[in-house]
């Protein structure tokens, strides 16, 4: 890839309808737009036992950083949260409170803006940036929701008239946010390859000053939630993605064992899950999570997922560290610029159809 814009394939357009959703709802919107229903075939766990089933894993923090007994037993709970679930809640993070309380009062009040304000931030032709929504065709489903995604680091990938043109305030908050999750994300990258018996080196040196971005999610209140999703089921192609919950209104779902469960975590915890790059690097000994999102008839939903990725100029694939002849490659290598831009100009998201492209078949 050239340049720093990503090229879409010209079947791609930008749909205005998904742009103007959240004000669509301020109407009084009682029936869901047909460009908006959704039929299902996958079986939901019952309600029944979705509570029992749906308490994913949680990773403190603050024992992983130990380095005592406590730090070890830790490591292997990691471990086996990321080989059963390929996720799991992080309590103690030391992501400050405070900052936390500022940046949901600040990512609400952009919501809150009006549209034409939000539209100077839309989505352009041939780009992913922005606010607003990427459809392949006029007949594809939308979501039933808004997202403003950008690029954070490297910071001369930076789109000029995206962050830099945020509110003041949003973006010195966010700015704030965003150095101490990638502090975070660094250290957590390096316990994950510890767990997996990754070589620190090679991770630091894949991870560190990576690829890194940004998606703010707004799913308004639905008239008819049950004929809606709000992000359509897909796994990451990060190598780690970390969620923030903001307004504590849920509607994750993953897939586990073929059927789709509710995710519940604590209010105060990220939701960390292992994206395609991590199950790759780690030869499928780690699992990218599918997950979608859904969507209720009372109360909007607000969040902000960040992912980590390696340097553009860095090669991935199944670790070296890994490799044997009794656990051969199950991936490719690609160079991580090829990777993204495949990831954009190839599919829509569409399950872990895309992890499925980057498998080797028969030892080829």
């Amino acid at each position: 890839m050239a340049s720093s814009q990503l090229q879409l394939p010209e079947v791609f357009e930008i749909s205005n309808s998904p742009m103007s959703i959240l004000e669509m709802t301020k109407e009084s919107l009682t029936e869901v737009p047909q460009c908006y229903v959704r039929s299902y075939e996958e079986p939901e766990l019952s309600s029944d036992l979705s509570d029992k089933l749906t308490e994913i894993p949680t990773i403190d923090m603050i024992k992983l950083a130990t380095g005592s007994e406590a730090s070890d037993s830790e490591l292997e709970n990691l471990h086996s949260s990321c080989e059963e679930w390929g996720i799991f809640q992080l309590v103690n993070h030391g992501v400050r409170p405070i900052l936390l309380e500022k940046l949901n009062y600040e990512v609400e009040e952009f919501f809150k803006l009006p549209l034409e304000e939000k539209m100077k931030y839309q989505v352009r032709p041939g780009d992913v940036e922005g606010y607003g929504s990427i459809v392949q065709n006029k007949d594809q489903k939308r979501d039933w929701g808004n997202r403003f995604y950008m690029t954070m680091n490297p910071i001369h990938r930076r789109k000029p008239y995206l962050f830099p043109e945020l509110p003041s305030s949003l973006r010195t908050t966010f700015e704030s946010y965003y150095l101490e999750l990638k502090q975070l994300a660094l250290e957590l990258l390096r316990f994950l390859g510890k767990a997996v018996k990754i070589d620190t080196e090679e991770i630091e040196e894949l991870f560190e000053d990576g690829m890194q971005s940004a998606r703010i999610n707004y799913y308004p209140a639905c008239p008819q939630p049950e004929l809606v999703i709000g992000l359509t089921p897909h796994s990451d192609a990060s190598g780690i993605t970390i969620l923030h919950q903001l307004n504590g209104v849920g509607g994750l779902q993953i897939k586990k064992d073929g059927v789709w469960v509710p995710v519940n975590f604590f209010e105060s915890a990220f939701v960390v899950n292992a994206g395609d790059i991590f199950e790759i690097l780690s030869n499928g000994k780690y699992k990218s999570t599918e997950h979608r999102v859904m969507v209720n008839s009372e109360q909007e939903r607000i969040s902000i997922a960040m992912f980590f990725n390696p340097k553009f100029e860095a090669e991935i694939g199944p670790s070296n560290s890994l490799i044997t002849p009794e656990n051969p490659p199950l991936f490719k290598r690609i160079e991580m610029e090829q990777y993204v831009e495949d990831f954009y100009n190839r599919r829509k998201l569409d399950g872990k159809s895309y992890l499925e492209q980057m498998k080797l078949h028969n030892g080829n």
